[in-house]
């Protein structure tokens, strides 16, 4: 997405407009339904893990979690998926609904922040090294340039200027295939990849 300080005129194309452009030989899905008959049913264990409040085990993740990725969109739904990190338990946790990612100094785009002042539907997507726990966090964000809270999350004298808060709608532990199937954590797996 190129650097832009406001919204595009336009909206995106959609998936369906992108039709044509396909390479020979391509099919494209184009319904939900069709999508449901080629996947089938999730099982109820994966509906029922879904939750809209931190459990022990999830804050336990957050408190190990040195990283995350950070989803937005803007007002036409131009995703960006932006890297944080910061030591471990970084996420500042003020109750079960209400997470706060302290801003920390980087390539000031802002794309992340741009989006939420246009759309503030965010997702974040929590890894730990070595761990092929997954944690998934949906809701609404809003930037704060102060709360009491930032005094807690100073990083070598300095509280942030900026935090994103996130109010929770839903949270989740992913299943760990995917991290068992890409060999992530495995150093053999490394030298494949370069």
């Amino acid at each position: 997405m190129p650097y832009a300080t406001t919204a595009p005129a336009q909206p995106s194309a959609t998936a369906a407009e992108f039709g044509s452009a396909l390479p020979d030989g391509c099919v494209e899905l184009r319904s939900p339904s069709a999508l449901r008959e080629l996947l089938g049913e999730p099982m109820p264990l994966v509906i029922d893990k879904v939750h809209d409040r931190l459990t022990h085990d999830d804050r336990a993740i957050l408190a190990r979690s040195p990283f995350c990725a950070l989803a937005t969109s803007d007002a036409y739904g131009n995703c960006d998926v932006s890297p944080r990190g910061d030591g471990p338990g970084f996420t500042h946790v003020l109750d079960d609904r209400t997470l706060a990612l302290p801003d920390r100094p980087g390539n000031r785009r802002a794309d992340s922040f741009h989006n939420v002042l246009a759309n503030p539907h965010a997702g974040l997507l929590y890894l730990i090294p070595g761990d092929t726990k997954v944690l998934r966090v949906n809701g609404r964000a809003r930037l704060l340039t102060d709360a009491p809270f930032f005094d807690a999350m100073e990083q070598h004298g300095r509280r942030p200027a900026l935090a994103l808060l996130l109010h929770i709608d839903e949270i989740y532990l992913h299943c760990p295939a995917s991290l068992k199937r890409s060999g992530l954590w495995s150093p053999e797996s490394w030298e494949r990849a370069r």
